[in-house]
């Protein structure tokens, strides 16, 4: 594999899960707190019990992964292949930071790291508010604007 290959499999890579971090971004805005907010909701309450009916999203979320990886495998599409491999990184990154490090799912210590804490700030406001579906800011879950360095932010 030359080096020019490698750079575009890596962009794609990259591409991918920015991709995903504007799906999730809208999917979670406009259908997690709009009509499928039953299966939402549970995740804005206190609940017992690991799983969450939120958890069922996943399964969507990792549909999309599975589609673009085994689509571009298969027909030998290497573009997709490698963007794909960009969703599914992306959907490791959101697990470690949205249901480890945020919502402690698995007790880990939570490094202090700047970038970080900001998006821990931003989901912690996203979980802040009264009405959490209509009411709710900060829909993003590994982006989050420089405003939610400081939480509460301005």
């Amino acid at each position: 594999m030359d080096f020019p290959t490698i750079l575009i499999d890596a962009s794609l890579v990259v591409a991918g899960a920015i991709f995903m971090e504007l799906v999730a971004w809208s999917f979670h805005k406009w259908i997690m707190h709009g009509f499928l907010w039953k299966l939402h909701e549970d995740h804005h309450r206190p609940h017992k019990g690991l799983f969450e009916k939120n958890d069922l999203f996943v399964v969507f979320f990792a549909g999309i992964s599975f589609g673009f990886i085994y689509g571009g495998a298969s027909a030998g599409w290497w573009g997709m292949f490698w963007f794909g491999l960009g969703t599914a990184l992306y959907g490791v990154l959101y697990t470690v930071f949205h249901d480890i490090l945020f919502h402690k799912r698995v007790k880990v210590k939570v490094p202090k790291w700047s970038y970080l804490q900001r998006i821990i700030n931003a989901h912690r406001t996203h979980h802040s508010g009264r009405d959490d579906q209509r009411r709710a800011k900060a829909f993003g879950f590994l982006w989050a604007s420089r405003k939610y360095d400081k939480f509460p932010h301005p």
